[in-house]
């Protein structure tokens, strides 16, 4: 199964990581990263009052460090590096989720107590923590919860934790540059729009004008920015 390919269709038909931005707290970000620089931030359009609480997050800490590797392995699991992207890890995804359960304290408990749920079930089958086991290890549980439809009942509170990590980890990592990039969106380009197409005019029997063509469609003047009469 292909992973990445799977959130990714679930990311753009779903629109999931809206939703879960959306529900971030009022006044709060929709961090791409936790790393990123407080300068940064503010040039994005945080007030002062937003910019400090930002920052107070930051500096505080919630997950241990072991639980910050498991994140780490499973959000790599969930979004692996492959021939186009890099990893989840690699988009700052531990460090969004860090942030998110600090300032969204509603995701604490359930993210600590399905991390814990987690090792215990590795612990009971192999002996070992979710971070110690083999990469093969690590998929057959993973598998056990990631499908909620084939889920045996007993695993219903790894699925529910799963689904938050998955739920997360899509929403962090799409919305980083890394993430948007994968995505292949580029957003608005200003200056490159040519009106439509000749094929699509000649459809509805329309044409350009030629006399106004060269006065609008100056692409000599792309890339140039908009200058106002005083």
């Amino acid at each position: 199964m292909d992973r990445r390919k799977s959130i990714k269709a679930l990311l753009v038909g779903s629109a999931a990581a809206g939703a879960l931005l959306a529900g971030c707290h009022e006044g709060t970000t929709t961090e791409r990263k936790a790393t990123d620089k407080p300068e940064k931030e503010k040039g994005y359009g945080r007030t002062p009052v937003e910019a400090e609480r930002d920052t107070k997050l930051k500096a505080e800490k919630f997950f241990t460090p072991a639980e910050m590797s498991t994140i780490t392995v499973l959000a790599d699991i969930i979004i692996p590096k492959d021939e186009h992207s890099g990893s989840a890890s690699e988009a700052g995804v531990p460090d969004f989720i860090e942030f998110i359960v600090k300032d969204q304290p509603e995701w604490q408990i359930p993210l600590r107590g399905g991390l814990r749920w987690l090792d215990v079930q590795m612990a009971t089958r192999y002996g070992k923590s979710f971070v110690d086991a083999t990469p093969e290890q690590r998929i057959a549980m993973v598998d056990l919860i990631a499908y909620p439809e084939q889920a045996a009942p007993e695993m219903s509170q790894g699925v529910t934790f799963f689904n938050h990590m998955r739920d997360l980890t899509a929403t962090g990592f799409y919305t980083t540059k890394l993430g948007v990039k994968d995505l292949g969106y580029i957003g608005n380009a200003p200056n490159e729009w040519d009106g439509p197409p000749a094929d699509v005019l000649a459809q509805y029997n329309l044409s350009y004008d030629e006399k106004y063509v060269p006065l609008y469609l100056k692409m000599e003047d792309r890339g140039k920015l908009m200058t106002w009469d005083d």
